[in-house]
C-alpha cells in the first residue's frame, strides 16, 4: 500500500489524517461502519477495484457477519478488533484484484446462490440467457421429461438453475476439472437436486456409457471457453490473473475450439431433432454458425439475447441427422 497510509486502531490502512495537531493531542478517529465504507470506496476507486462502493459494502458485511442492508442501521457503530482485522485482509486482497465473489465465497445467479472458488468461473448475467432458453423449451413440452447434458458445468449454476425452474428436466453436468466437479456437486446438494442432476468429470461429450440415456440426450447446453488466447491476454486483471484459464480459453486457441468439438462430437449422444444451445462471445455469431455449417448435420434455429443486452449471447441448433 502507499506510504501515505497508517493503521486505524491497529487494523486496516486508512488515509493519513490531515489535522496533525489533533494527532499530537492524542485524539483518535473512530472508525465507524460509515467511515470505513467511505474510505474504502475511495481506495477501491483509486485501485480500480471491480464494484467500487458495492464491493466495499459486501466485504464489510462479510466481516461483520451481517446483511449488506444492515450496514445502514449500524452506520455509527465501531466494529471490534477481529472484525476490522478481517475487513483489512479482504480489502487488501480486493486491491490485488482478487474477484469479490471469491472473497465472499458465493455469487448469485438466476436468483439462486452458488458457492464459488478459484477453481471455477464466476457465474455471469449473460449466461442467464442460456438458462432461460432451455427452461422455455422444457416448459413448452411439459408433458415429457427432458434429458439434458451441461458441458463445462463449472459451479453447476446452469444445470441447477434449469432443474430449479423446469421440473421436467433431468441433467448430467460434466466438467474436465476435478476441482470444478467437487464445487458443482456441493452446489447441487445445496439446492437439494442430487436426484435430478448427476455431476461427473468428463471431457466435452465423452461420458461414461451409463451416464448417457439409451436414446440419447434431448438437449445439450454449454458455456464453453470462447475467448481467444490473444483476447485473454487483454482481459482485466481480476479475470485474467484469478479466474481459471481453462474455463476462459485454451492455449493457442482462436476461441472456437470447443464449438468445433461440439459440432463434431455432440451427434454421437444427442437425439435426432435434439437441441444444442451454447453461449457465445459478443462478436462470434457468424463464426460459430460457420463452424456448425461446415460440420454438417445441424440446422440453425436462431440466436438469443437478454432484452437489455445489445449482443446475441446464445446460439440454438437442432441436430438433423
Amino acid at each position: 500500500m502507499t506510504s501515505g497510509c497508517v493503521g486505524y486502531r491497529g487494523a486496516a490502512i486508512v488515509p493519513r489524517m490531515a489535522d496533525t495537531s489533533e494527532q499530537q493531542a492524542g485524539q483518535q478517529d473512530v472508525w465507524t461502519v460509515g467511515r470505513l465504507l467511505e474510505w474504502t470506496t475511495q481506495w477501491f476507486d483509486q485501485k480500480q477495484v471491480e464494484g467500487g462502493r458495492l464491493a466495499a459494502e459486501l466485504l464489510l458485511a462479510k466481516a461483520l457477519a451481517c446483511r449488506k442492508i444492515d450496514l445502514y442501521t449500524r452506520w455509527q457503530v465501531e466494529p471490534d478488533e477481529a472484525q476490522r482485522s478481517l475487513f483489512r485482509e479482504l480489502v487488501r486482497s480486493a486491491a490485488r484484484h482478487v474477484p469479490i465473489a471469491y472473497l465472499l465465497g458465493v455469487r448469485e445467479f438466476f436468483s439462486l446462490e452458488f458457492e464459488v472458488t478459484p477453481a471455477v468461473l464466476i457465474p455471469r448475467p449473460e449466461t442467464e440467457t442460456l438458462v432461460q432458453r432451455m427452461v422455455d423449451l422444457c416448459r413448452a413440452s411439459a408433458e415429457r421429461t427432458w434429458e439434458i447434458l451441461d458441458v463445462g458445468t463449472g459451479t453447476g449454476c446452469v444445470a441447477v438453475a434449469i432443474a430449479k425452474y423446469a421440473a421436467n428436466a433431468r441433467l448430467v453436468a460434466g466438467d474436465v476439472s476435478s476441482e470444478a466437479v467437487e464445487v458443482a456437486r456441493r452446489n447441487v446438494a445445496r439446492h437439494g437436486l442430487d436426484r435430478r442432476i448427476q455431476v461427473l468429470q468428463a471431457d466435452c461429450v465423452a461420458l461414461p456409457a451409463d451416464a448417457t440415456p439409451a436414446e440419447g440426450f434431448d438437449a445439450i447446453v454449454s458455456n464453453p471457453p470462447y475467448i481467444s488466447e490473444a483476447d485473454w491476454r487483454t482481459l482485466p486483471p481480476h479475470i485474467r490473473d484469478h479466474e481459471p484459464r481453462i474455463a476462459l480459453t485454451q492455449e493457442g486457441s482462436d476461441g472456437l475450439v470447443l464449438y468445433r468439438r461440439l459440432a463434431a462430437e455432440a451427434p454421437s449422444i444427442l437425439k435426432s431433432d435434439g437441441y444444442l444451445l451454447a453461449e457465445i462471445g459478443h462478436k462470434q455469431l457468424a463464426d460459430v454458425r460457420s463452424v456448425f455449417d461446415t460440420a454438417g448435420g445441424w440446422r440453425f434455429v436462431g440466436s438469443h439475447r437478454d432484452g437489455c443486452d445489445p449482443h446475441e449471447r446464445v446460439v440454438e441448433f437442432v441436430r438433423t441427422n
